[in-house]
């Protein structure tokens, strides 16, 4: 295991924490000249050479980063390291997220009912016999979401974004679920495709092509969860003739259900005894639960984690409002659960979890500054994951970490990158995965309090299909 340490003056624990961003900061804004790779080939020729690379493009991507003094969203170029431009954002507390094929910066305020878009100037157009890349400056989009009602959960997959909104009990507002894409965005689409509830729930919904998996909450005498806002039963619904339609209720229960994810065969689901299992065969699901095992003692597992190439899930059983947290690993092949053979230093505590681009590893950012990088292992044909080393991000008194933030991270889909913004140094690091080391560092003249990565994806050869 290779392990790469820096020096730290102190090594206190600062607990994960909901970041918000408001106040004033000035940034420099260089520009850089849009480019758009022309397409001036004659689709018609039928010369059937194969074309290569002549109309893409081979870039790290875009680096979008929220100012945690200033509601401001800065997008650099990870090529070199520039400032593209800098926007001022409409509400001053924001989450930061990525569009389901990483072109736009999806900027989000749960309280203002508010979702935007910026594009980040990056994206790719399949031309049918080549696919055609384009690179322009990062633009803000007049398209905006704001008829849902407290958007709290974005879950991207397979090019679609599901939205759920909670909706709000003293406005009397209902839960809802939008679907999106990144041609609904570009195309600025008026209405778009999702469900409507009767009540208000803290849900959260998976989408999967045609289908829908999305939490139901029953009436209060029938729920099974302690905390009734939150549902206890899934429902699948499949879309036809424009809009979606409920098929199918699968009769295992979940209570307290929060959390959700996917791989290639199977949608999990947190429960307070365990884990909701809804295995696809065809149109049909069938469901099982995972029980809980003794590490998870009274915790739950509110949070999971999946990748579509990942055949395991990884699950996070902690309380409500932090603290301790129990790391799992389950297989929802042999239905099993098992604490993950690793733990956090003493005075430690995750920040952030997150897989890699095409699910090879696994990384779990804590809050003395250390990336731990697991990978997936094969044992008697069971798998497991083992922690391959750990790189220090920091060169700072962890102590001197600014009220109210914390490390945090995003992960390249073009290669085997991280990147960790350290609001102490006031940067953003690059991690190669495979060789553990730091590779460069983007400058920032201002404390980071949220990052994600935007560009053209390398996708996988095998295109899987539900």
């Amino acid at each position: 295991m290779k392990k790469i340490y820096k020096l730290k003056l102190i090594a206190l624990a600062i607990s994960t924490t909901f970041i918000t961003a408001c106040g004033d900061a000035q940034t420099n804004i260089v520009e850089k000249d849009p480019i758009v790779v022309e397409d001036d080939h004659d689709h018609g020729d039928g010369d059937g050479h194969d074309h290569g690379d002549e109309y893409t493009i081979d870039s790290l991507g875009r680096l979008v980063v929220l100012a945690g003094d200033s509601n401001t969203a800065s997008f650099f170029d990870l090529d070199d390291n520039a400032l593209l431009e800098t926007f001022t954002l409409t509400n001053d507390s924001n989450t930061l997220s990525s569009s389901p094929d990483f072109r736009y910066a999806v900027i989000a305020s749960r309280a203002q009912d508010y979702l935007g878009f910026i594009d980040g100037g990056l994206w790719r157009e399949d031309h049918g016999e080549h696919l055609h890349d384009y690179e322009q400056s990062p633009a803000a989009s007049s398209y905006e979401l704001t008829s849902g009602s407290r958007p709290t959960h974005l879950v991207k997959h397979d090019g679609q974004l599901a939205i759920f909104y909670d909706g709000d009990a003293g406005s009397g507002t209902v839960a809802s679920v939008e679907i999106l894409t990144d041609n609904d965005i570009t195309s600025a689409t008026d209405t778009l495709p999702g469900i409507s509830y009767d009540i208000n729930m803290h849900g959260v919904a998976e989408p999967r092509g045609e289908h829908l998996l999305s939490t139901l909450r029953r009436d209060d005498s029938e729920s099974t969860s302690v905390a009734k806002v939150l549902p206890d039963q899934v429902g699948v619904y499949h879309f036809h003739d424009g809009e979606y339609e409920l098929e199918q209720t699968l009769e295992v229960t979940c209570s307290d259900l929060h959390g959700a994810a996917q791989n290639h065969d199977y949608v999990a689901f947190g429960c307070s005894d365990g884990v909701l299992l809804a295995h696809q065969h065809d149109d049909e699901y069938e469901a099982e639960k995972i029980a809980n095992i003794a590490a998870v003692g009274d915790l739950r597992i509110g949070t999971i984690y999946g990748h579509e190439d990942s055949k395991t899930f990884i699950g996070v059983a902690s309380g409500h409002g932090g603290g301790k947290a129990v790391i799992v690993t389950i297989n929802p092949a042999t239905a099993q659960m098992e604490e993950l053979e690793w733990q956090l230093a003493d005075g430690a505590s995750a920040v952030s979890y997150s897989f890699s681009a095409h699910g090879e590893h696994f990384l779990i950012l804590d809050s003395l500054g250390f990336l731990n990088v697991f990978s997936a292992h094969d044992h008697d044909g069971e798998m497991h994951w083992e922690l391959e080393g750990q790189v220090d991000i920091t060169e700072q008194d962890v102590s001197t970490m600014p009220e109210g933030m914390s490390f945090s991270m995003t992960v390249a889909q073009n290669g085997q990158f991280a990147y960790v913004a350290d609001p102490i140094a006031q940067h953003v690091v690059q991690v190669h995965l495979e060789d553990l080391e730091i590779e460069s560092e983007v400058e920032l003249t201002f404390a980071p309090s949220a990052i994600t990565w935007l560009g053209i994806a390398q996708e996988e050869e095998d295109d899987h299909e539900h």
